[in-house]
Order: C-alpha cells, then sequence, then structure tokens
C-alpha cells in the first residue's frame, strides 16, 4: 500500500471535539479501508494568503492538521465525501512517491555496513578519549596566541 499525507485545512473558530470528530471519522474510514494511519500533526493557526470564501463568510485564517497514512490507491476517490464538509475548508491528498523504509533506503551491503560501522562505534571508547585530548591541546593554542598578542 503507498504512502499518502492528507491535509486538512478546518476552519479557525471550531471546538476542539468538533476537530477530533472530524479527523476520527476520516481514520475510521481508513481502518474499514484495511488502512493504517502512521502520523497526525497539527500545525494550529495559520494565516492563509487569501480568503477562502464559504457559505458563512470568507475565512484568512485556519486550522492546518496533517494525516500520514497507508491505504489502496483507490482511497483517493472514496475522500470525495470531504468536499460535503462544511467545517473543512479545503483538504488535499498527497502521494509519497518513490518512499524506501528501513532496509530497503540502503542497499543490502551498504545496510550491513552502516549497521557494522554504527556498532564499532557505539562500543568504541578510544574515540571519547581522543576527543577530550583534542580540547587540551586546543585550550593550548589560545593561550600561546594570547602571549603573543
Amino acid at each position: 500500500m503507498p504512502l499518502y499525507d492528507c491535509m486538512l485545512l478546518l476552519k479557525p473558530n471550531l471546538k476542539k471535539d468538533v476537530v477530533i470528530d472530524l479527523v476520527a471519522r476520516v481514520g475510521k474510514h481508513v481502518y474499514r479501508r484495511n488502512g493504517v494511519l502512521t502520523d497526525m500533526k497539527s500545525f494550529g493557526h495559520v494565516q492563509l494568503g487569501y480568503g477562502i470564501k464559504k457559505l458563512d463568510g470568507r475565512y484568512y485564517q485556519g486550522e492546518l492538521m496533517q494525516m500520514t497514512m497507508m491505504t489502496p490507491p483507490s482511497f483517493n476517490s472514496e475522500l470525495s465525501y470531504l468536499n460535503k464538509e462544511d467545517r473543512l475548508l479545503r483538504w488535499l491528498l498527497v502521494k509519497h512517491r518513490d518512499v524506501k523504509f528501513g532496509m530497503e533506503f540502503f542497499g543490502k551491503d551498504d545496510a550491513e555496513n552502516e549497521l557494522r560501522s554504527f556498532r564499532s562505534n557505539l562500543f568504541d571508547d578510544d574515540s571519547i578519549e581522543e576527543d577530550e585530548d583534542d580540547d587540551d591541546e586546543y585550550e593550548g593554542d589560545e593561550q600561546s596566541e594570547t602571549k603573543e598578542g
């Protein structure tokens, strides 16, 4: 299943319960289609670049939310019910392209090398002692420069 970001721009004067209800409704719809919500972010109140006209007035502010989900590709057409939602100013569904997760991000050889170097750095105590010695040398250089200047 591909990864999608669903951006929701809600009206600014909505109560928290109403926002939670709308987001839960979208989440339940994802779950019914055997999808998974992977992340949810709220960007709070945002100023808009232009007013969005709705039946009850023009809005220059909104509350922006992002829902990241893994759903079947047909899910985009199923979100059309959001067009009739009066609490939303705008919504947008964006598909992540060529996203690789975990070990797929590295090649097989690269992943093994990366893990090996991570393990060696994790248990390498010599590098910590060398860093402390470098600090002492640096402080000595500063003192000699002040004596010369």
